[in-house]
């Protein structure tokens, strides 16, 4: 409990308590801010010395379809705040847990659960065997299109699910930087600004709070000019085109609650061709205490190169930033083309098949940087490995139960919630 607490030392205090409140929430959202408390549970354990480029955040709503430069939707592991070289199953045991944790808050049952756990594993095995036989090139080129899932449903006459698949993906694609405009951008004396809905979205401008701790208030400029430094040419070509418009606080995620983290609105060829990015604080990865100092000084690059290492394919406008005071970001696109699985709504064999499609997009992103003949070889080709994940799995999610309600009863104690 301890260490919970300790994450809110350096956060804005003015969104701890927003933080608390969706730690709160339930049990899945509380393990979603837990991957340094399931980094500690995971440092006694075994592990088998074989690392890749790794997660260290594998849950389930870290998984999701994003757009391609190519503009085609893609699925894959999207969230890399913790990414670093460490070992492989503590990526899987993480996910592998998740779904148990998901599946518990959706009523399930205990065997539904552990299935769908087990079938994140079997997913990841299966998916590792296939890259462990594939040219290296192929592996490389390997992605997961929206088309794939599409041509799949068709094929097996699943026409219920095609038309769903079909639905949700005409809903990602509409989910641009003018899609942002229409829910955070309204008109101020004739211009487009930034909407004051705090504390989830609090204008530069408006705020009525000390910006001393929060360093791009002032020198956006200079920022941004840092982050352009990151880029290749061609996007620094592009990003020249674009002038800031507005900036603003913006409350994301739930563990991640209480960092500095801001959208940028910019104005490219006139009023209304716009674009947002976000800049989100980076820090220490949680898996550096066990697997030792990440090989990047700039914790901004250390998430940008993990995320271009892991995924299939990523943002063109990913990159890093410093501010002035020394505060270190990652800077990306908000919101493109991006969907997620609303699980609240998932049916217990729903929930399944969604694992293995997570397992198999993991050990894509595991494959790029390792070694997949050994992990397959590690793993083997029957439900032993399965078995034993799914096992920890229904464990964890007993253990991070306690937890949860040891937090709740801290916060009841102390008043504090």
């Amino acid at each position: 409990m301890a260490l919970v607490l300790t994450q809110e030392n350096d956060r804005l205090g003015g969104l701890i308590p927003v933080r608390r409140e969706r730690m709160t929430e339930d049990a899945f959202a509380f393990y979603r801010a837990g991957a340094e408390l399931m980094a500690m549970d995971l440092a006694s354990t075994p592990r088998t010395g074989v690392l890749v480029q790794a997660s260290g955040d594998a849950h389930v709503s870290n998984f999701g379809w994003y757009g391609s430069p190519e503009r085609d939707i893609v699925f894959d592991t999207n969230d890399f705040d913790e990414t670093m070289e460490a070992a492989w199953e503590w990526d899987v045991k993480r996910l592998a847990a998740s779904f148990v944790i998901a599946g518990r808050d959706n009523g399930f049952k205990t065997r539904d659960q552990r299935k769908a756990a087990r079938a994140s594993v079997r997913g990841y095995q299966k998916a590792m065997r296939h890259f462990a036989d594939m040219p290296v090139l192929d592996l490389w080129y390997t992605q997961m299109s929206a088309r794939d899932v599409l041509d799949k449903l068709d094929s097996e006459d699943r026409t219920h699910d095609l038309r769903k698949a079909r639905k949700a993906f005409r809903r990602a694609s509409t989910k641009d930087s003018h899609h942002v405009l229409g829910k955070v951008g309204e008109r101020i004396d004739g211009e487009y600004r930034i909407i004051d809905d705090p504390p989830f979205v609090v204008p530069i401008r408006s705020a009525d709070f000390p910006l001393n701790d929060v360093d791009v208030s002032s020198g956006i400029a200079d920022v941004l000019q840092s982050y352009s430094e990151s880029l290749g040419r061609p996007i620094r070509t592009l990003m020249a085109r674009f002038d800031v418009i507005d900036v603003a606080l913006k409350v994301v995620g739930v563990g991640s609650v209480g960092t500095k983290s801001f959208i940028v609105m910019l104005q490219g060829n006139g009023e209304g061709d716009v674009l947002f990015l976000q800049l989100k604080e980076a820090n220490r990865s949680v898996l550096e205490d066990e697997f030792g100092d990440s090989a990047f000084e700039h914790d901004g690059k250390r998430v940008v190169e993990g995320q271009r290492l892991m995924q299939t394919t990523s943002d063109v406008m990913l990159g890093w930033t410093t501010a002035g005071s020394g505060t270190q970001y990652y800077v990306r696109q908000l919101k493109d083309m991006k969907a997620s699985a609303d699980l609240a709504k998932m049916a217990a064999d729903d929930l399944s098949d969604y694992a293995k499609i997570c397992g198999a997009a993991l050990a894509n992103a595991h494959a790029r940087s390792g070694d997949s003949a050994v992990i397959s070889g590690y793993i083997g080709s029957n439900g032993t490995f399965a078995d034993a994940v799914s096992a920890f799995a229904v464990l964890y999610a007993g253990q991070n139960e306690m937890d949860y309600r040891a937090y709740l009863k801290h916060l009841r104690d102390s008043d504090v919630s």
